[in-house]
């Protein structure tokens, strides 16, 4: 497939969203690192390209371009507003030492769109473009909402310590298990004996210090209920064509009260695609959706699939993602709730197209 083919794709997508309503904007390509490593972490640095600039300090090739429109929307963007753009995403794909028989691409092109807008239907406008975009491909739709989740794990009788570190992991579905376990079973004593000698290492003395009273704090938390461990791997469980998981989750929201608003809102957002004439029973509902996007998203998540290519990424992917949007914004004073998402040209090619 040559550049040339994806392009053109590339631009089709691009002119449904100016359609829409979007503003093109173009972001840097090269990026400062500080930024992103602040918001993801250093995790980011395995699947980000990063290289030093004597002037620049640290930067990364651009691994998304979520973070870049935000910041140049927080400058000054007019609310509400909508943006599009296409162009190169550079992320490495393979892990190990050896090259894969079937290596994925690490330099693919994005077409995306961001709304900030503070109204209630944003989610539904969002999914429904992308939705109306992609008809043609008949790709298998699906929801999440890690608002959801993450109202959850909010609920847990646990000490604030141990909520964090729950939600600092959401998005990391094996490390969550194991903190989980642990926490529902009665705590390890730790024994930080004396010593004379001098603190070594990266971290300062009241950093390590702070550490080991957390963990000697920790000592003393009662385990979590086996009752809330089931609720919560009930809800993380919950996957059926969205009405009947709303039904599922409305039955768990008498067990988990702090999760009604959240299930209100589905309620709203499924309610809103039906009036936008989308077949909500053809949505498939998983409640672990999220757990497996970026870690920005916040709220609403979904994802356009091909049926038959489990070893593709989505076609286009999205959610909600107002918590990243305010702490974008804080330099400027400014937060604005924002909902967007991508689309893949290169794998809408390999599907035969639009046309």
């Amino acid at each position: 497939m040559s550049k040339r083919e994806k392009q053109a794709i590339g631009q089709q997508i691009l002119t449904a969203f100016r359609a829409a309503g979007a503003e093109e904007v173009a972001p840097d390509l090269l990026l400062p690192a500080e930024t992103l490593l602040d918001l993801y972490g250093e995790d980011i640095r395995a699947r980000a390209y990063v290289t030093q600039d004597p002037i620049r300090g640290e930067v990364m090739l651009r691994p998304d371009f979520t973070v870049p429109v935000v910041q140049m929307h927080m400058e000054n963007g007019a609310e509400p507003a909508r943006y599009c753009y296409l162009g190169e995403v550079f992320r490495k794909q393979d892990h190990g030492e050896n090259q894969p028989e079937h290596p994925r691409d690490n330099e693919y092109l994005q077409a995306g769109f961001e709304l900030f807008a503070r109204d209630p239907d944003a989610d539904a406008e969002v999914f429904a473009l992308f939705h109306g975009i992609l008809a043609p491909l008949n790709l298998q739709a699906s929801m999440g909402d890690m608002d959801l989740l993450m109202d959850a794990v909010r609920a847990l009788p646990l000490s604030g310590a141990r909520r964090a570190a729950l939600l600092h992991h959401i998005w990391r579905p094996r490390r969550f298990a194991r903190l989980l376990a642990r926490f529902s079973a009665p705590a390890e004593g730790r024994n930080f004996s004396e010593s004379p000698t001098t603190w070594t290492g990266l971290r300062s003395p009241d950093e390590m210090q702070e550490r080991i009273d957390r963990l000697q704090a920790d000592a003393g938390e009662q385990p979590l209920s086996s009752q809330w461990v089931e609720r919560l791997e009930r809800l993380f469980a919950v996957q059926a064509p969205a009405p009947q998981a709303l039904a599922q989750l409305r039955q768990l929201a008498t067990e988990i009260p702090d999760i009604h608003e959240a299930v209100d809102r589905l309620e709203r957002n499924l309610a809103d695609l039906a009036r936008r004439g989308i077949d909500t029973d053809a949505i498939h509902f998983d409640a672990s959706h999220g757990r497996h996007t970026m870690e920005y998203y916040d709220g609403m998540t979904f994802s356009f699939a091909a049926a038959g290519r489990a070893d593709w990424p989505p076609v286009a992917s999205g959610g909600r993602y107002d918590a990243l949007a305010a702490v974008l914004g804080q330099a400027k004073g400014r937060s604005i709730p924002a909902v967007g998402g991508i689309i893949r040209p290169g794998l809408v090619y390999e599907l035969g197209g639009l046309a």
